[in-house]
């Protein structure tokens, strides 16, 4: 036995199955609103990971959106915000999620929220009440999960070099050259043995959600290996787009949103707009996407997948496999589907051999990508943590 492996799927297994991993979504929504071109009658499967981009899909009027997670406390994170939309005025809602502190939450939660949650996110949240607790270790929720711990570890190391004043500026430049300049006098800090020592080692990563087959790829394919990777991401993300609207990074830097540089669902219209009925749209799913598929009656118009090929990639190919033919099986005329992948280039997609109409067919010819919208759409991805991004429509 790799006791090495072994060790590492426990680890693995352990964190995203009993704890919050995700306190934000790291998926960019204004690349998928481009890539899916939502209409009113579309029905959506989606990963739920933070549910924050299910609260930016419903924004768009669709039919209804399924979000989907086997891990039940990223679903009770979602079920809380909605509820927290029908339940709160917008200010103490802006309060827990967009401060990720709120001095009376615990008021809040036993009156108006508790009441109105599952009985699986009521005990997911009557354990995890401190989440919105403020402390010198967490002062914002965003410094709690597994997530939370790492950018923990990134917000210290950017206290201990200094360097919070120069990032800061970035985020308010107007121009790009003086926020590349800035940029790169703050990469010679940063980017030092120690910052590229900690993007090795795989117990940290996984605290970000990369499992062990996605930190292989990368380490072992990508030049320069896992710590190149983020180093060219960070560059493109930071040198090479404006930050003044990034939220994601800006919440890593500074553990909170602010009402100019949020999500969508986080300003005060659209919370309104939600508030007044388009949440309604949203459903939670805790299971595998093969399950749900399996069980629903429903034809999907649009999938989004996120990155969870790679992880079924490695070591459940039959599963995936499974999974594929339940989407073509499920899919509506003209669905159309979105993937990440933390390598450069998926090839493990096209033979996968499902039945259509009775016909034993590949995935490639079953699958029509738009190549050219994939590569212009992830040029523009304000968070860049992935290697490649895919779209293609399901033709059946």
């Amino acid at each position: 036995m790799n006791w090495g492996n072994y060790l590492s799927k426990k680890l693995f297994s352990y964190v995203h199955g009993n704890h919050l991993v995700y306190n934000q979504c790291w998926e960019d929504p204004r690349l998928d609103r481009e890539a899916l071109q939502f209409k009113n009658d579309d029905n959506v499967v989606m990963i739920t990971s933070a549910g924050c981009n299910a609260l930016d899909y419903a924004l768009t009027g669709v039919q209804a959106i399924h979000a989907i997670d086997l891990n039940p406390r990223q679903n009770a994170l979602l079920e809380l915000k909605i509820v927290g939309i029908k339940r709160l005025e917008f200010e103490d809602f802006f309060k827990i999620f967009g401060d990720g502190y709120c001095e009376n939450f615990r008021a809040l939660y036993k009156d108006k929220l508790r009441p109105h949650l599952s009985e699986e996110a009521r005990q997911a949240w009557d354990d995890q009440i401190h989440f919105f607790d403020k402390s010198f270790l967490f002062p914002s929720f965003y410094f709690r999960g597994s997530a939370g711990l790492f950018a923990r570890l990134l917000r210290y190391n950017i206290d201990q070099k200094q360097l919070r004043p120069s990032i800061a500026r970035m985020f308010e430049c107007e121009s790009m050259d003086e926020q590349r300049r800035l940029y790169f006098l703050a990469k010679e800090t940063f980017w030092n043995n120690f910052s590229r020592w900690l993007f090795k080692q795989e117990t940290l990563i996984y605290l970000l959600g990369v499992p062990r087959p996605q930190f292989a790829q990368i380490q072992n394919v990508y030049p320069g290996g896992m710590p190149q990777f983020v180093e060219d991401g960070l560059e493109q993300a930071f040198a090479h787009l404006p930050l003044q609207d990034n939220y994601f990074w800006w919440l890593y830097f500074n553990g909170s949103y602010s009402k100019e540089r949020c999500p969508e669902y986080l300003k005060e219209e659209n919370f309104n707009k939600l508030k007044n009925g388009m949440v309604d749209v949203i459903h939670t799913y805790t299971g595998s996407l093969l399950d749900f598929l399996k069980k629903t009656d429903k034809k999907i118009s649009k999938f989004v997948l996120l990155d969870h090929m790679d992880w079924l990639h490695s070591e459940h190919q039959d599963i995936m496999q499974q999974e594929w033919q339940a989407i073509v099986d499920k899919a509506a005329k003209n669905a159309r589907a979105i993937w990440r992948s933390a390598g450069l280039k998926v090839d493990f997609i096209d033979p996968i051999q499902v039945k259509v109409n009775g016909h034993n067919k590949s995935l490639g010819s079953v699958l029509h990508y738009h190549t050219e919208l994939a590569a212009h759409l992830h040029k523009k991805d304000r968070v860049h943590t992935y290697g490649s991004f895919y779209i293609a429509d399901i033709q059946v």
